[in-house]
């Protein structure tokens, strides 16, 4: 059974179902009595593992996310707390990619990058990021070699929730990784820190984290199953080599340190692991991406019928539709007239459309952005659809089925390409090569290909290809265009044309609610 179709539902007694607490982060998501017992049985563990990667994909306990106390976190609705939600609305609309429509709470602050400690989306993230944790501190308490003996787990069995183990220790330095980037220094927490401990979790330097969070996914990378190997969703040594990569590209943002060798070294582990190009990009975002996708490393999973919610890529989808556009022609029942692109985004494709990669919506739709809050004002643009490759519709009209790709062969290739011009060895030539296959893929042809690239060719290209999957503020800030004047666009600072933000803004704020409750943290420069 592919970990797709068993994300949710989870049977009550597997549910972590405590509310997140600002004042203690790590909260206890299973009471003794039912750690003691569903522990002992080992036809559970897959179900309790299925809710660590459940956290990245439902808001809440039920279909539809939920308000309280359906909600995993406090103070917002599920469905607009949802991870991949939250992180694309904290990595795509504060930048370049896109713009919101809409004026709920402070949602508005985030592209004019005008928000402060206080924005409930910022908070939401944070806790979300946490609440991972602390589902899969939970799991790793309940695995230690003591308790699996104790448990009479053995044999197979035994190997199996090893195999668990590692997967949850990955996942947990995937949510470390997010705290890394998103907002600096931060509470740390492991399964040795007991819930309900009378003192709060100590922080962390953003150096410190980084260690943690390498030595981590080293570790788990031995453990893991090869490339390929495991079921689709879940974790390989492959997904853990990606996130090195990942971290190691950005390392000198978090540590000071260039760590572009060690980039190169775990893309060419991904690379020789056999992934190859979907042939066709757009086939990498419809509602049957999780079939005959050589490209995908990892991803988050959406079937329309046990993974509703209001994230994911029901929002992607949705929220994308409005206007003149045909809610039918992207497999919904409807549109929520919100997201939009800006005209610097679509400035970075070629005005005459053979990269197939800027797919617009212009009809209807101004290029110029003079009213946020209107729908027709800034491009729509087109990336997942709830339609399969064959033209058929989606298994349900309103909860969008495509997965939402973590890690993918493209961005690896860029990786590495982006490693090798920042002095980190590898070959040049290689990565021209890599470059032009995902240009041939984008054109269709050779027509797009080049002979020679450097850093900005790649910060532009890696727009083009990874737009909106979350990658592009990190991007920015990396290449030190994310709040300075170096590069503007439509509103950035809440100015029409754009102007440089405070430096302090490449970081969000940790919640003043947690700053309130835990003196061992400090926040962050500038709020």
């Amino acid at each position: 059974m592919k970990l797709k179709n068993i994300v949710l539902p989870l049977s009550a007694a597997f549910l972590l179902s405590a509310a997140s607490c600002v004042s203690d982060l790590e909260r206890e998501p299973i009471t003794d009595v039912t750690s003691a017992s569903i522990y002992k049985d080992f036809s559970n563990y897959k179900n309790i593992l299925a809710k660590l990667y459940g956290g990245l994909a439902m808001g809440g306990q039920i279909s539809g996310d939920g308000d309280q106390p359906d909600s995993d976190i406090n103070g917002i609705n599920g469905g607009f707390s949802q991870y991949t939600r939250l992180l694309y609305n904290l990595n795509v609309l504060t930048t370049d990619e896109a713009v919101i429509g809409w004026n709920d709470g402070n949602l508005h602050t985030l592209h004019k990058m005008t928000w402060d400690s206080s924005n409930e989306f910022i908070a939401a993230m944070y806790y979300r990021v946490y609440t991972e944790i602390a589902f899969c501190n939970e799991f790793l308490r309940n695995l230690t070699d003591e308790k699996l003996a104790a448990n009479n787990i053995t044999g197979d069995n035994l190997a199996q929730a090893k195999l668990m183990k590692a997967e949850a220790r990955f996942l947990r330095a995937q949510s470390y990784y997010h705290a890394i980037d998103m907002f600096g220094n931060v509470p740390f927490v492991d399964e040795t820190y007991l819930p309900g401990s009378a003192n709060p979790p100590q922080r962390i330097e953003r150096k410190a984290l980084f260690n943690f969070i390498e030595s981590e996914l080293i570790a788990v990378a031995a453990e893991l199953k090869d490339p390929k190997t495991n079921e689709y969703g879940r974790a390989d040594k492959a997904a853990a080599w990606s996130l090195l990569a990942k971290l190691y590209l950005n390392a000198e943002v978090y540590t000071g340190t260039q760590r572009n060798t060690d980039c190169i070294t775990y893309c060419n582990k991904v690379i020789a692991a056999g992934y190859s190009l979907k042939p066709k990009y757009d086939d990498l975002f419809l509602a049957d991406n999780n079939i005959n996708n050589p490209e995908q490393i990892l991803s988050v999973n959406f079937d329309g019928i046990n993974t509703q919610t209001n994230g994911g890529t029901t929002y992607m989808v949705h929220a994308a539709v409005g206007g003149d556009m045909k809610a039918s022609d992207f497999g919904i029942n409807g549109g929520w007239s919100g997201l939009r692109t800006t005209k610097a985004f679509v400035a970075l494709f070629p005005t005459n459309g053979n990269d197939k990669r800027g797919r617009f919506f212009t009809a209807g739709q101004n290029l110029e952005i003079n009213d946020l809050g209107s729908f027709t004002d800034g491009y729509a643009f087109i990336k997942y659809k709830n339609i399969k490759s064959n033209g058929s519709v989606g298994a349900h009209d309103n909860w969008v089925e495509a997965d939402i790709p973590l890690y993918r062969l493209a961005d690896i290739y860029l990786m590495y390409a982006e490693a090798v011009l920042r002095g980190g060895g590898g070959s040049q030539a290689t990565a021209v090569s890599y470059v032009n296959q995902l240009r041939e893929r984008a054109y269709g042809n050779t027509t797009g290909n080049v002979t020679s690239i450097n850093l900005n060719f790649i910060l532009d290209e890696r727009a083009r290809e990874l737009s909106w999957e979350s990658t592009r503020r990190s991007d920015l800030v990396r290449f030190n265009k994310y709040t300075t004047g170096d590069y503007l666009w439509p509103w950035k600072g809440n100015v029409k044309d754009g102007k440089a933000v405070e430096s302090f803004r490449n970081l969000f704020p940790i919640p003043n609610k947690d700053i309130i409750a835990n003196p061992n943290l400090i926040q962050n420069p500038g709020y």
